[in-house]
Order: structure tokens, then C-alpha cells, then sequence
């Protein structure tokens, strides 16, 4: 979310400076492509650049269409309202559309020279990311739309022809990270998911605690009396991943116990595999479904024997990586 904030950003300031600016939008991709739907970034006739496409000599091919574009604007032989659709495709064999990449995947990519219309609609744009807040985006022919309404699906793409298309995407982040305990792991975890573009809530029931303090990462800190509030506070989502490392056994099975009925992407608890056995004996004896007992992570992570607090993290962030990203 802080990219694409900075690709606005760079946008409003081209515009405020009357300095031409193309926006490239990542409208739709397949297979490999190392630009995923999404992506964008901005490149203005000062030759300023901020986001990506996906890299590669694709993305120095269209960057320099777009500046290409620019120029023939600011002479006048290029209409500045009308963007421009380009498919490419990543496979050397093909006749037409070759990207320059062999990665084998298809992105088709959105080429528009913002202009003065849209400095409103791009200063909504960035109030919103500021402000962590959801909206949607709606890109077509000529123009850029923004909504506060929260669409229901995260991209919905449209296309009949270059002249009749229509994108709508679900603006700010689109996954939640609740990260129950707020010690040395929480820390770590929160610095390296940060960056993996989740919004972090971080709860702990100890007031003061110095990894707390610390944690500069997570969105939103919250000092809970009791982890059974965590019921009132956490709600079921498909984006919503949830990582419960509290300081002991006790805290961990209350904590786990106020969210048992609640469905998530991802459920996980830190501990070793004699405690989670121990707390799911005891779950069992109290008649909770195994189905539901299944669906928690434990031991969370992926086995990569690791140790400190950054490994555990690196192991545990693997892991709803993969659960994140695998097909629906």
C-alpha cells in the first residue's frame, strides 16, 4: 500500500507542477507474470519514477512508450486524455505482443497521462491510503474514478475492446494481520509483514511491555484487559490471518478459545508441539469439533528449523504467504 501511495503521490506533485505524467496500471496478468494485477507505477517527463510493473525489459520498454507518449502530447500529436492498452506476453515464441521475458505468463497493461481533470479525483486517492482506509478505483477509457465504497471482490476486469473496458479495484490494504502478544516474535513478525503490504493490529494484555513500545510496524496497538475481548474486536474474513504468540499456555488457549468460532484465511499459534497437543487433548475433551481444530496452524510456520525471533518470523510469514496466495 505504501508503493502505490508513493505512485500517487509522485502523480498529484507532476500535476500540481503542470510536469506531464503517465500512470501505468497493471489491468489483468496470467501464469508467470512478474507483474501481478495491481501494480503500477508512475513515470513523468522530468524523467521522476516511482512503483513497478514487474520489472525487466518489459517495464523499460513501456516506460519508455510512456515518455515516448509524453513527448507527443506536449507537441500535440498525441490526444492527452486517451490512454492506451498493451498486452504483452512472455514467451519469445509468439508472433505478436512479445514482453522481451521468457517467464511464460500474459499482463495486460493500462498506459494514461494523468491530467488537471484528475487532481481531485488522485487527491481522494492518496486522503484514503493516508488514512488506511478502503475504497474503490475505477479505471476506463479516459478517465479515473474513485469511490469510498468497499467493493466486494479485491479486482474485477472487463474488457471488449481498447474503447470499451473497465477496471474496478479495491483501494488500501487488502489483508488484515492480528498478531495476539506483543513480545520479541510479535516484533519481528510485524517488521517483515509490514513490508508484505498486511495491516498489522497488534493486542497484548500487558500494559508497558518494552517489545511493545518498540513496535513501531503495527498499524494499530491495542491493551486489551483480557484476550477473551478479542472476540468483540476481531471479526471472520477471508483477508483476515491470525497469529496468536502470548507469553504462556494460558493466555494462548484464552486467546484462542474467544476466536474458535470465527473463520479465517489463516489461524496459527506459536508454541511447541507438546503444548499444542496438550491444549488440543484438552479441546477435544471439551467436545470441539476436529474440523475446527484443524484449521489452526500449529506448530505454526514452515519447518526451517528456526530459532530466533527474525527466523520464527521469516518462518511463520512463509507460511501465510502461501496460504495467502494459493489458487481459490
Amino acid at each position: 500500500m505504501q508503493k502505490s501511495l508513493l505512485v500517487w503521490q509522485l502523480i498529484h506533485k507532476s500535476l500540481q507542477e503542470a510536469v506531464p505524467v503517465m500512470l501505468l496500471y497493471v489491468l489483468e496478468s496470467k501464469g508467470s507474470s512478474p507483474g501481478r494485477q495491481g501494480f503500477l507505477m508512475a513515470v513523468n517527463a522530468a524523467g521522476e519514477m516511482k512503483g513497478s510493473i514487474g520489472g525487466g525489459i518489459m517495464e523499460h520498454k513501456l516506460v519508455e512508450l510512456g515518455k515516448e507518449q509524453l513527448k507527443n502530447i506536449q507537441q500535440g500529436t498525441r490526444n492527452s486524455e486517451q490512454g492506451m492498452i498493451r498486452h504483452q506476453v512472455h514467451d519469445k515464441s509468439v508472433d505478436t505482443n512479445q514482453s522481451g521475458m521468457i517467464c511464460s505468463g500474459e499482463q495486460t497493461i493500462l498506459l494514461y497521462p494523468a491530467a488537471a481533470k484528475d487532481i481531485s479525483t488522485i487527491q481522494n486517492i492518496i486522503r484514503s491510503l493516508e488514512q488506511y482506509k478502503n475504497g474503490t478505483l475505477v479505471l476506463s477509457p479516459g478517465s479515473i474514478v474513485f469511490d469510498e465504497m468497499i467493493p466486494s471482490k479485491d479486482f474485477d476486469y472487463t474488457y471488449q475492446s481498447e474503447e470499451n473496458w473497465l477496471y474496478k479495484e479495491k483501494t488500501g490494504y487488502k489483508n488484515q494481520l492480528f498478531i495476539i502478544g506483543g513480545g520479541h516474535c510479535a516484533l519481528a513478525l510485524s517488521r517483515l509483514m509490514r513490508e508484505m503490504d498486511f495491516y498489522i493490529a497488534l493486542y497484548e494484555d500487558r500494559d508497558g511491555l518494552n517489545t511493545v513500545e518498540q513496535n513501531e510496524f503495527a498499524h494499530e496497538i491495542i491493551i486489551v484487559d483480557d484476550y477473551t475481548a478479542l472476540s468483540y474486536h476481531i471479526a471472520s474474513g477471508r483477508n483476515q490471518f491470525v497469529v496468536i504468540m502470548t507469553f504462556g499456555y494460558r493466555t494462548d488457549d484464552i486467546a484462542l478459545r474467544s476466536l474458535l468460532d470465527k473463520s479465517f484465511s489463516y489461524i496459527g499459534v506459536l508454541g511447541s508441539k507438546n503444548k499444542m497437543e496438550k491444549l488440543f487433548t484438552a479441546y477435544r475433551s471439551d467436545g470441539i469439533a476436529e474440523e475446527v481444530l484443524q484449521r489452526i496452524h500449529t506448530p505454526i510456520g514452515l519447518d526451517i528449523s528456526s530459532q530466533t525471533p527474525e527466523e520464527i518470523a521469516v518462518s511463520i510469514a512463509a507460511e501465510i504467504i502461501k496460504v495467502k496466495n494459493r489458487p481459490a
